[in-house]
């Protein structure tokens, strides 16, 4: 499930195309920003739909092999450890996965996507885990889901081809690959072996209705107060050209004081300690301790001016 944070770094995403844009289109913004939400769940199907893909492969493997016109005792006899995997089992008839991939039109049908897996699972059989598991005489569902586990970790997630495919289809994927494969290893883990097909995979939302309300009043208030905005960070640098100063700090200082004065349920301490994080990765090496001075210096001036107003009990902090 996606958390404040992602939702954070979406918004920042999208403002920083808006401002570097001729076109200050906020309408065209919000549609783009909600766009790029949405797709994250596609790529969330597309990895656990890439099982019963690498399955059937390996079904046809054996199929090929059993219809050699002189089979060996073992083409005929196959090791059916890996296609009889329940966790694999599990998510070919599953029900929810199902009905979400087809309501997105999400598949690994047509010629390029089929080529991709069958790389992918060429790739996965010459692992030595591979042949391990294959050669393990263990077969309780606990060792099958470890292995899953740990091919999906190893082999599926960090494939550089599905990364090429996934950068093709959406420009913000590759920021959401790792999210999205902390939510198919949390789905791999809550499967238990009573569970039938109709278990649930995960919603990308833990409350849409909140989360979509946080990124809708972030994005709008911080396009509505960047004037505002402008004049406080143009006051609190002084000694610095806001030319000179990086875009992404910018654009994380106007998101963070929009947060501070306009989203009163969220405690001071929180904004101040996410935009801190999120500027580790997304801006320059300087840039946290920079963000850190300007806002505890923002923070004095908007509660003197009694422009910060937190809600609800402990709030302020």
């Amino acid at each position: 499930m996606l958390n404040r944070r992602h939702l954070r770094i979406k918004v920042l995403q999208i403002l920083y195309a808006f401002f570097q844009s001729e076109e200050k289109d906020a309408l065209k913004a919000e549609k783009e920003l909600f766009k790029s939400i949405d797709k994250m769940y596609e790529l969330y199907l597309y990895f656990l739909l890439s099982f019963e893909e690498i399955v059937t492969f390996a079904e046809q493997r054996i199929e090929d092999r059993q219809n050699k016109i002189q089979p060996s005792a073992d083409d005929l006899s196959p090791n059916r450890k890996f296609v009889d995997n329940p966790i694999f089992t599990h998510f070919k008839q599953n029900i929810s996965l199902r009905k979400s991939s087809e309501e997105l039109k999400i598949n690994w049908g047509g010629a390029v996507k089929n080529d991709l897996m069958r790389k992918l699972f060429v790739n996965i059989t010459e692992t030595e885990a591979f042949k391990e598991y294959l050669s393990s005489e263990s077969g309780s569902f606990d060792d099958d889901k470890k292995f899953v586990l740990s091919l999906f970790k190893t082999e599926i997630a960090n494939f550089g081809l599905l990364h090429d495919f996934f950068e093709n289809e959406s420009i913000y994927w590759l920021d959401d690959i790792d999210l999205i494969c902390s939510m198919v290893l949390k789905t791999i883990k809550s499967i238990d072996e009573k569970d039938d097909a109709n278990k649930q995979i995960l919603s990308l939302y833990k409350d849409e209705d909140d989360e979509r309300e946080f990124v809708t009043k972030l994005v709008r208030e911080t396009l509505s107060n960047d004037q505002s905005n402008s004049e406080l960070i143009d006051e609190l640098t002084q000694n610095w050209e806001l030319e000179r100063i990086a875009k992404m700090d910018i654009i994380l200082l106007k998101m963070a004081l929009t947060e501070l004065t306009d989203l009163p349920s969220i405690p001071k301490k929180v904004t101040l300690n996410e935009y801190i994080e999120i500027s580790k990765f997304y801006s320059t090496p300087k840039s946290q301790v920079f963000i850190n001075g300007i806002l505890d210096k923002a923070v004095d001036i908007l509660e003197k001016d009694g422009k910060l107003k937190k809600a609800g009990r402990g709030l302020i902090n």
